[in-house]
């Protein structure tokens, strides 16, 4: 049984007292808000007046967003932490409410400004040196002229902003408050399953075991197939709407445009992978080896193949093993590191009612915020990891940047995440003499391989498929998606893996699939840390260095620029491949201890 919130200890929650003193306090901003977005009605019309008009108008909006980020973060990381809290159900809604308002109310400003050109905009930003701080922001917006509508058009889209996310928030109020799930038996014991502890029971040792969380989770998702099928079908209508009223050619463009990345990225991040899906294809089998089962099942491919599976970790330990593996990356990124534990950023607590997964959220007026549900395994230790390379990431982009410059491109967002994460799994396969340690390690590394690289790219795949789907003009329901679905698990699991009926339900526990053409990113972003990671452990002082003034760039280069800086050029196929052959290393690795082991 979940524990209730208010039994763990303040150290595992995050302190929000940074962004509020209390519930009060920001029920009071929010109300001074709502007379202080008002402010920007007496713009309308005068914008570009002069240097000094287009100055005040951006000053005002800037700090009005910079209120409003604070309000919402909030709101919406109290209420995931327990979203069953009516009362933090509230003030997030009032959060979003207030943003809607700031939305209706500042959307005159870019269909004002191109009403003008860029022209006259450089002329005042070159009178008026307080502009220069805008001049990126104002780039941008002249370079989706073509795509932005007049101020009536732009005005009724903002009123509606709220109403957009609602698929998403649907559906993780069905997954986080209103879904039950069979209960399971472990160790002869009936347990209660959930979204939470999902993760460590498909990992199980007893195959049974993880057979039943197995079926229990997609026998309970298969229910609400024609539910779930119609929300996602909402969201990707949603998509395609907007990207014809915005003149793009389809949903994947428009999505990719905002970041300058050509889809032809995405496209060849399929087809590369495609490729090199007989890599894959090794790894089932070693895998099917290593667990002595004639036949793997796809509840099979999460299970640990070393023996030492049972390993636990207590979150003082997670905090330890991090500072050292984050090492190579000199004292100030550990010292920042630290403070993130010390200061109430992360709230690891696995309490009834949190919102299930893991994500780093950041206000620029304080500092990163890190969500987890910790369980005391290695996967919840990479997971920290992962999360707080987030935070740093932000942390940095933060210290060095405008609050207009400091938000990162989505595209550059799981870099740093990832490259925690590998750097922990190198640091952890140095420093054990333990063969059975090491093969766990190599075995969580290849399982990075297909959780973040292959499985992200058959999500893309098949996000790819329901938007085009759509787009040409046929009806998708969950018959459609469900086929498709078990169609790509069975071209990326190959001949070496059992294809479980369950599993064409698995698309509708996806949340990433609200977040429009999102997935691939965290492909071309592991690819990209593979190569950073290992280059930075293995002490190579320029890489290290370009690593860290990546990660202070925020958005003032595209995504594309950005890698580079840091030393990568995404649109080389040698990315793909070297961290393939990386994967082949670990593959050959495995083997070679595996039969050292045996020996012994």
């Amino acid at each position: 049984m979940a524990k209730k919130r208010k039994d763990f200890a303040s150290i595992y929650k995050w302190n929000t007292k940074d962004l509020y003193q209390s519930d009060e306090e920001v029920l009071k901003e929010i109300a001074r808000l709502e007379k202080d977005i008002l402010a920007l009605d007496k713009f309308k019309g005068h914008i570009l007046d002069g240097a000094e008009s287009l100055l005040e108008t951006l000053d005002t909006d800037t700090n009005l967003e910079k209120r409003i980020e604070q309000v919402y973060t909030y709101g919406h990381i109290n209420n995931d932490a327990d979203t069953k809290d009516v009362n933090y159900q509230t003030i997030y809604g009032k959060a979003k409410n207030i943003y809607t308002k700031y939305l209706e109310h500042s959307s005159y400003i870019v269909p004002e400004l191109l009403k003008g050109d860029y022209e006259t905009v450089q002329k005042y930003i070159a009178s008026n040196s307080k502009l220069k701080e805008y001049e990126r922001v104002l780039k941008h917006i002249f370079r989706n002229k073509d795509h932005v509508l007049n101020t009536e058009a732009e005005s009724a889209l903002a009123s509606f902003s709220s109403l957009f996310s609602a698929p998403d928030e649907i559906m993780q109020t069905l997954s986080d408050s209103d879904f039950t799930y069979d209960d399971i038996i472990v160790n002869g014991k009936k347990v209660e399953l959930t979204e939470s502890n999902y993760s460590v029971f498909i990992k199980d040792k007893d195959r049974n075991v993880r057979k039943q969380a197995f079926t229990s989770l997609y026998k309970t998702y298969a229910k609400f197939k024609n539910t779930i099928a119609t929300i996602l079908k909402n969201e990707v209508e949603k998509n395609a709407a907007s990207a014809r009223l915005r003149h793009f050619n389809s949903s994947l463009e428009a999505s990719l445009f905002p970041n300058e990345i050509d889809p032809k990225v995405y496209h060849n991040l399929i087809n590369g992978v495609h490729k090199h899906l007989p890599s894959l294809y090794k790894y089932w089998d070693l895998k099917r080896k290593e667990l002595k089962l004639d036949e793997l099942h796809i509840y099979d491919t999460y299970a640990d193949i070393s023996k030492s599976n049972d390993k636990k970790y207590t979150f003082t330990e997670a905090k330890e093993l991090i500072l050292k593996a984050v090492a190579p990356l000199g004292e100030d990124y550990q010292k920042v590191l630290l403070q993130a534990f010390s200061d109430g950023w992360i709230d690891s607590c696995n309490n009834e009612g949190k919102r299930g997964g893991a994500y780093c959220t950041a206000c620029y007026n304080v500092h990163p915020y890190v969500l987890l549900s910790f369980e005391d395994n290695f996967q919840s230790v990479s997971t920290l990891a992962h999360e707080l390379g987030h935070a740093m990431h932000y942390y940095y982009a933060c210290q060095n940047q405008t609050y207009q410059d400091y938000g990162y491109s989505i595209f550059v967002a799981e870099v740093a995440s990832q490259t925690n994460e590998i750097l922990l799994s190198r640091y952890l396969l140095d420093h054990t003499s333990d063969t059975s340690e090491k093969l766990k390690i190599i075995d969580e590394l290849l399982l990075s391989f297909k959780s973040s690289l292959f499985r992200q790219t058959m999500f893309a795949e098949f996000e790819l498929f329901i938007h085009e789907w759509t787009e040409q003009g046929n009806v998708l329901n969950h018959e459609v998606m469900s086929n498709k679905y078990y169609e790509l698990n069975k071209l990326y699991f190959g001949d070496q893996v059992v294809c479980d009926e369950e599993i064409k339900y698995e698309w509708e526990r996806i949340p990433h699939f609200y977040l429009n053409f999102y997935v691939y990113q965290y492909a071309t972003s592991f690819m990209a840390a593979i190569a950073l990671a290992n280059k930075i452990y293995e002490k190579d002082e320029k890489t290290r260095d370009n690593y860290l003034e990546f990660l202070k760039l925020g958005c003032t280069l595209n995504p594309i620029d950005s890698l580079k800086v840091a030393g990568i050029d995404i649109a080389d196929s040698k990315v793909l491949d070297d961290a393939i052959a990386f994967m082949n290393e670990l593959l050959k690795m495995y083997e070679e201890l595996q039969g050292s082991e045996l020996s012994e």
